[in-house]
């Protein structure tokens, strides 16, 4: 495997969120490579506010995710200095999609060496009928993916 400069960490903001992006913090400062932080705003989340707004003026879908996206960069910030690792030289990218396909994207797009993640985060009906994103991700995942349990 060649020397590892870029490390994409699958961020849901579930409890184990701290911990993965603690140990791919240390992981990344040892070995003085960048982290890009990936977190997907779940299509089907958007596809529920789009028909949402087909009804109501009070919200519009961009308008929505813009404000999921300015959220969800606080909570990363406070994650960050919770794990002290603000001063490793990353990038948070936000993707809408479905989260396993669009953390592949983020994986191919960005030419990452390696993917961490939790190996369970956020829950729902539809992950425990039709499999984990954590489970689609060792799969299709086409580098090596690290878990943190």
């Amino acid at each position: 495997m060649d020397k590892i400069k870029k490390i994409m960490v699958a961020v849901d903001f579930s409890t184990y969120s701290p911990k993965v992006v603690d140990s791919a913090g240390r992981l990344a400062e040892s070995l003085g490579a960048e982290m890009v932080l990936a977190n997907v705003i779940n299509q089907r989340d958007v596809n529920l506010v789009k028909r949402v707004t087909g009804y109501v003026d009070a919200m519009s879908v961009k308008v929505y995710v813009e404000n999921l996206k300015q959220e969800r960069t606080s909570r990363m910030d406070e994650i960050l200095r919770q794990t002290r690792c603000e001063n490793i030289p990353h990038r948070l990218i936000f993707k809408v999609g479905i989260p396993f396909e669009a953390l592949i994207q983020v994986t191919k797009e960005e030419l990452v060496d390696i993917v961490i993640m939790g190996a369970k985060g956020r829950t729902n009906l539809a992950e425990v009928l039709f499999g984990s994103t954590a489970e689609r991700m060792f799969r299709f995942c086409p580098v090596p993916l690290l878990s943190i349990r």
